[in-house]
């Protein structure tokens, strides 16, 4: 294959949860501009309209449905694959992207928060890919999955910084290895299973991280923090057939901060 092609996603369809915003979106964006059709979630009707109007008016097929994948009584997920096979049949990449935290000393740490954060960002991530793999990956033996981990889940926080996330860090933590395990399990399916582990992106979810930025810069090798398309190539990557000999991995995006 040419490298255009191995890269190319013309016709595939991609479903990300928590594509309104931050990295979701930047990957709804990428997945759109390289040809795919893009399905995104989230919890905001709003918000949805607004993201798949400006995809469709640059040329990406788009649709949405807002839920909230964090209430499991509701069936969120079988709603969401529901959707997505109404609008475009079926689902060749996922992107388990939607996520939460809970900034509390470990001592103190609510159990509510703990359950909240485990809940939306393992058991929604393993549900998600257990539905689509069964519906749409496993009959026609193709698929590709990205969890979005952190890399939190790669280690503990430093001391001093005022950052305590013990929930965020084992649950991230928990999804790299469901990456793996999944991996292990669906490759004879030709289904790759891969995790991508953003270092410090300025988004919603990072709120509060603000006061630590330049900390985080002098900790990191490269001397910043993600950017509005730093998630982007690795995310084509990993949802092309240019890393079709790659599964169960877990790549940093972090400009080296997880590595010093």
């Amino acid at each position: 294959m040419k490298m255009q092609e191995l890269f190319d996603l013309t016709g595939k369809v991609a479903l990300i949860t928590g594509g309104t915003k931050g990295l979701g979106l930047q990957m709804a964006e990428a997945f759109g501009e390289q040809g795919a059709k893009v399905f995104i979630s989230a919890r905001n009707a709003e918000e949805i309209a607004a993201v798949v109007a400006d995809l469709k008016s640059k040329g990406v097929e788009a649709a949405g449905l807002a839920c909230d994948l964090g209430d499991l009584s509701s069936e969120p997920v079988k709603q969401l694959c529901d959707a997505v096979e109404q609008a475009f049949g079926t689902v060749d990449i996922l992107v388990n992207n939607a996520g939460t935290t809970w900034g509390q000393p470990a001592e103190e740490h609510s159990y509510a928060g703990w359950q909240k954060v485990m809940t939306l960002n393992v058991d929604v991530c393993f549900l998600m890919a257990q539905e689509v793999g069964k519906r749409f990956m496993l009959p026609r033996k193709s698929g590709k999955i990205i969890n979005i981990a952190s890399i939190a889940g790669l280690k503990g926080n430093r001391p001093n910084t005022g950052i305590h996330t013990v929930a965020y860090n084992t649950s991230k933590a928990a999804a790299i290895n469901l990456t793996r395990a999944l991996a292990g399990e669906w490759g004879p399916y030709n289904i790759n299973v891969n995790a991508i582990c953003p270092g410090y992106f300025p988004t919603k979810l990072a709120k509060g991280l603000e006061k630590v930025t330049e900390v985080i810069k002098a900790g990191t090798p490269l001397g910043r923090i993600g950017g509005e398309d730093d998630i982007k190539g690795v995310a084509v990557f990993f949802a092309s057939e240019a890393s079709r000999h790659i599964t169960g991995q877990a790549i940093a995006v972090d400009g080296g901060n997880s590595v010093v």
